[in-house]
This record gives C-alpha cells, sequence and structure tokens, in this order.
C-alpha cells in the first residue's frame, strides 16, 4: 500500500510539474471546438456561408465557361471582386476570425488634445546679419563701451571722437557732438531710461549729459574721476561711472553736488557697470579679475568694506554682464582672453551657479528679453556671436561676419533685434531673437462666492 500511495502520489506530482509550464499546458486543456479545433474539420461559425454557396454553384460556372468580355469589363470584374473580398481562394475556414481591436480611448480624444495644445513651431535664426553699417574710427579697445540702444529707437555710437545717432525707425543718422581732441576719444555712451538724455564718458575724466532732441549739452560732471571713464550704467535720475581710477561713484543728476556714493573695492579700471532691474543691485567688473555686488540699501561711503561680494572666480578681465530679466537675482559675467568663461552667480548668496568655456575672449552678454536664451559676442579665433539656451548651455546658433573681435553689442527696445560692433570697423544687425510674443490677455478672475450680493441677513 505504501507503495501505491507513492506511485499515485509521484504521478501526481508529475502532473503538477508539467501545468508549471503554461504555454505548453494551454494547447493540451483546452478542449473547446470554438477556440482548438482540429485541422481537418471547419469552424462553422467562422465560414461565410453566402459566399461558400456562390463559390460552389455560380462562381464555377465563371470560371468554365469564361464568357468573351472586353478588358475593360474584365477590369472592372477585379477590381469589384477586390473590394467585396470576393477574390478569397479558399471556402472553409479552420480558424477563429481575429477579435476586433479595443479602443482605449475614442478617436476624437487624441483630436481634441492636438487641437487644444498646439505644437510651438520651432524658431529660425538667421545665420547671416540683415543690415550692415560702416564704423569708420571705432577705437578698438576692450575696456571701453561705445554702443548703446536707447528706449526710443535710436542708436548710439562713438567713433573716435563723435557720438553718432542713427534712427532705427527710418534709418537716418545725424551727429550729435564732437569733442576735442585734448578731451577724446569718447570712452563711453549710455541712454538714459527716457531714450532722450544721452550720459557720453571723455578720456579727460569728464562727463558730458546731452539732450538728443535739441542737441544741446545740458552739463559737464567733473571732479569725480582722475582718468577716462569707460563705463556709464543709469538708475533713474542716478548716473554711475566707472573710472580707470578704479572708483565707481553716483551721481545725482539732477542736483548741482552731484556726487552722492563712491564705491572703492576694484584696484584697476573700472570696464563693466550694470544695475539690477529692480535698481537694488550693482554689479561692477574690473580689469583686475574681480567682480563687485554692491547693494545700494547697504552701501556706505564710511563703511570699510562696502560690497555685498567679492567675487574672485574669473581670471581675467571682467567687462561682460547681464542680469536675468526673468530671475531677478540672476546675473552672467563674462571673463577676457585669459579666462574665457561665461559665470552666471546668485547675487543674493554670491554662489556661483554654473561656468561655461566658451573658448574665447567673452566680450559682451544679451538676454533674451522673451525666450531663455542669452547671446555673447567674442573674440579670436572665430569673432562670432554664440546664443545659448538656458540654463543647459547648449549652443543654438554661432553668428559669423565680423572679421575682427566683437567688442560691443546693443539690444532693441522690443528685444528682438540685435546691434553688434567689432574691430574690424562694421556695425551689423542680426535678427537673432525672434519676434516678440503677443500679449496674452489677462486671465479672468474668479469672483468671490456672494460677489453679487451687497448684504446678507
Amino acid at each position: 500500500m505504501d507503495a501505491g500511495s507513492v506511485n499515485s502520489s509521484s504521478s501526481s506530482s508529475y502532473l503538477n510539474a508539467q501545468s508549471r509550464w503554461p504555454l505548453r499546458d494551454q494547447f493540451h486543456q483546452k478542449k473547446s471546438s470554438k477556440e482548438n479545433l482540429d485541422r481537418f474539420i471547419p469552424n462553422r461559425s467562422a465560414i461565410d456561408f453566402d459566399y461558400a454557396h456562390y463559390m460552389l454553384m455560380e462562381g464555377r460556372k465563371g470560371k468554365e465557361n469564361p464568357p468573351a468580355s472586353s478588358p475593360s469589363r474584365e477590369a472592372y470584374r477585379k477590381h469589384l471582386a477586390e473590394t467585396f473580398n470576393m477574390n478569397r481562394s479558399r471556402i472553409l475556414a479552420f480558424k477563429n476570425k481575429p477579435p476586433a481591436p479595443v479602443e482605449l480611448f475614442p478617436p476624437h480624444f487624441f483630436s481634441s488634445q492636438q487641437q487644444d495644445k498646439p505644437t510651438k513651431p520651432k524658431r529660425s535664426i538667421p545665420q547671416t546679419s540683415e543690415r550692415t553699417l560702416d564704423a569708420p574710427d571705432l577705437v578698438d579697445d576692450y575696456y571701453l563701451n561705445l554702443l548703446d540702444w536707447g528706449s526710443c529707437n535710436v542708436l548710439a555710437i562713438a567713433l573716435g571722437n563723435t557720438v553718432y545717432l542713427w534712427d532705427a525707425s527710418n534709418g537716418s543718422t545725424s551727429e550729435l557732438v564732437t569733442v576735442d581732441e585734448e578731451n577724446g576719444p569718447i570712452t563711453s555712451v549710455s541712454w538714459a531710461p527716457d531714450g532722450q538724455h544721452i550720459a557720453i564718458g571723455l578720456n579727460n575724466s569728464e562727463v558730458q549729459l546731452w539732450d538728443s532732441t535739441s542737441n544741446k549739452q545740458l552739463r559737464t560732471l567733473k571732479g569725480g574721476h582722475r582718468l577716462r571713464v569707460g563705463s556709464l550704467a543709469w538708475n533713474n535720475h542716478i548716473l554711475t561711472t566707472g573710472g580707470m581710477d578704479s572708483l565707481i561713484i553716483n551721481n545725482d543728476v539732477r542736483v548741482r553736488s552731484h556726487i552722492v556714493e563712491t564705491y572703492r573695492g576694484h584696484e584697476q579700471e573700472v570696464c563693466g557697470l550694470k544695475w539690477s532691474p529692480s535698481g537694488q543691485q550693482l554689479a561692477s567688473g574690473g580689469n583686475d579679475n574681480l567682480l563687485f555686488i554692491w547693494d545700494r540699501s547697504t552701501a556706505s561711503s564710511n563703511s570699510p568694506t562696502q560690497w555685498a561680494h567679492r567675487l574672485e572666480d574669473h581670471t581675467s578681465a571682467v567687462k561682460a554682464l547681464a542680469w536675468c530679466p526673468f530671475q531677478s537675482n540672476l546675473l552672467a559675467s563674462g571673463g577676457g582672453g585669459g579666462d574665457r568663461c561665461i559665470k552666471f552667480w546668485n547675487t543674493h548668496t554670491g554662489a556661483c551657479l554654473n561656468s561655461v568655456d566658451t573658448g574665447s575672449q567673452v566680450c559682451s552678454l544679451l538676454w533674451n528679453k522673451n525666450e531663455r536664451e542669452l547671446l555673447s559676442s567674442h573674440g579670436f579665433t572665430q569673432n562670432q556671436l554664440t546664443l545659448w539656451k538656458y540654463p543647459s548651455m547648449v549652443k543654438m546658433a554661432e553668428l559669423t561676419g565680423h572679421t575682427s573681435r566683437v567688442l560691443f553689442m546693443a539690444q532693441s527696445p522690443d528685444g528682438c533685434t540685435v546691434a553688434s560692433a567689432a574691430a574690424d570697423e562694421t556695425l551689423k544687425f542680426w535678427n537673432v531673437f525672434g519676434a516678440p510674443q503677443a500679449a496674452k490677455p489677462a486671465p479672468k478672475a474668479n469672483p468671490e462666492p456672494f460677489s453679487h450680493v451687497n448684504r446678507i441677513r
């Protein structure tokens, strides 16, 4: 008995072992006539009896005694047979019909999704400049700032001892001022926020203020600097000047005693100045490879350390500065030929967020006002403009055309066009930032509950 029970258990264990292979057991266990049929027994549920009757009775007549017909009639018959699926060769069916496909989503679901979220067209970036102007006598000096585009769509450029104005709306050119040889050359230009008044820094340490509409000089700022003024930056009625004497001076242009603050920290010439959009922080770069962040609320001329942050990461002169338009505390800075890097800073903490080696001298930086993009201009060897995607810093385009280093860049008021001035004495205009986005209508605010009720009793 024990041996018998062992045999029966061994046979059951054998069957259990066999059942562990689902692919094998699937064909042996299913004996339904509809799912697992012998190849010699047809499946009646899958047979089209009307078609079978036609093929057995009428279809054979046509094949055994084909009537005389024209080629066009024969072509029509074949087309009709294909259309109504009458060109099948088999009558009996030995397999089930394939199941109808199951639609997980209705067909209109995807079409509505596509209509709700239209794909954004890919922006085409022109590889050539749309316009080129001559810029004779442009001073080839990395530390100067000789180009600016005002809010009234007028471009100012200093060529030698003369400041020229180019009206972008009609393409007209006019001469604003020519300074004397002993005062020149002109070392910096900067439009006031109103786009009407312009500041002009001179080689003799003076700064002139001009009204561009009347072509009249309003005043001269003297006594602040001892050497040339190579950088300028406006903050409402405050004009900040940076000189070769390493000083940074805030001038209130409304009052007679214009010097209101002096920032000391740089050890060599100040070649880059930019106020943040809020007007609370000032970034300054110098030939001493230093980048300073000055906070207007805390800076004091009587304090031994006026700056908020003293940043020493660059290994060459820092001239290119650009505040991010979509993040108030983000600053981009570019280093000279010995550094070649674009660095990004959190100006609240002083932390360096990223550093990218561009491979050449960084002369100027501009943010795209409509997209998260940054444009840089460079020197040797390609003298190119490079468009970067932020924050990945993937190169989107490289614009070539200048034959010498691209010293200066300025952006049009609408943010689309960029003007570049190079040591090859040309001024080029690039439609690099595309068309501005249409202003989106402000969403309607949801009314508060019972907003239409004056009083609840």
